[in-house]
């Protein structure tokens, strides 16, 4: 069922929207979960969760892109998660992914921040867009969905090295495109 059919749905309030919704994105909503988090019923949780949120803004929240709408969400609730977990403490495969980004971001930013948030997403989606496509998936395995480097490099038939010099190169031209538009690094 395309995606605007199930939106449909749940503006009916039609409890199959969730049926429908979890039959197209469960698994790639589980797997930003379970990337985030690295336990599988903590993953289930925030999907269920997550869900649960969609039915509750769905009306009347009409979102353009349902996809991205249910992976933000899935995210968020992963990353409270997350939070909540690894209080006090930094020990999170997601954490060491962040950790490898917060070089390129503005000073006085942190990941929980939501200060100027949209401005900078806006600059970081410009430069996304403005490298290589292998580039750019690299980067968004690693830095929104959260996976492995050799997960990354599995999937695309590549070493583990090639992923980190890939990464770290896209790292430092994010770092100069952002301190040319203006940020302070």
């Amino acid at each position: 069922m395309n995606d605007s059919k199930i939106i449909d749905l749940f503006f009916e309030r039609s409890e199959q929207a969730i049926t429908e919704l979890s039959e197209k994105y469960f698994e790639i909503c589980h797997r930003i979960a379970f990337n985030i988090l690295g336990n599988e019923a903590d993953a289930q949780e925030c999907v269920n969760d997550a869900f649960l949120g969609i039915w509750n803004s769905i009306p009347p929240e009409n979102p353009e892109s349902l996809s991205a709408y249910v992976f933000k969400i899935v995210r968020n609730v992963s990353l409270k998660k997350n939070r909540s977990n690894t209080a006090l403490k930094r020990n999170s495969r997601y954490d060491t992914a962040l950790d490898e980004i917060e070089g390129c971001l503005p000073s006085g930013f942190s990941v929980e921040a939501e200060i100027n948030a949209e401005v900078l997403s806006a600059e970081i989606n410009a430069f996304l867009a403005s490298i290589g496509r292998d580039n750019r998936i690299i980067f968004i395995k690693r830095y929104w969905f959260g996976e492995e480097i050799s997960a990354i490099a599995e999937d695309l038939n590549i070493t583990k090295h090639n992923v980190t010099v890939k990464l770290s190169r896209t790292r430092k031209a994010l770092k100069k495109h952002l301190i040319e538009k203006g940020f302070d690094i």
